[in-house]
């Protein structure tokens, strides 16, 4: 089973909405809540969680893209 990571609606960001940094790479394992990967705004950085425990199987979305609320950033493979 495949759970997708999605870009959440984060107020007050503006318009302009951009991958930061990727705390983890295909292959790894990963917890609930543990940090996946930045979202940039104008006005501040946005940590994006681990809907679920298991493994990220996909990144979509490589650091510097820019990105829309909703979006999908990457795959995580349960166990």
């Amino acid at each position: 089973m495949i759970t997708q990571i999605h870009v959440p609606t984060i107020s007050n960001a503006g318009p302009k909405l951009s991958v930061g940094r990727w705390f983890k790479r295909v292959g790894d394992p990963v917890t609930v809540q543990e940090p996946l990967v930045e979202i940039e705004t104008d006005n501040v950085t946005h940590e994006i969680h681990a809907p679920v425990t298991g493994v990220l199987s996909q990144i979509s979305v490589k650091a510097g893209a820019s990105v829309e609320c909703g979006m999908v950033l990457g795959n995580i493979s349960l166990f």
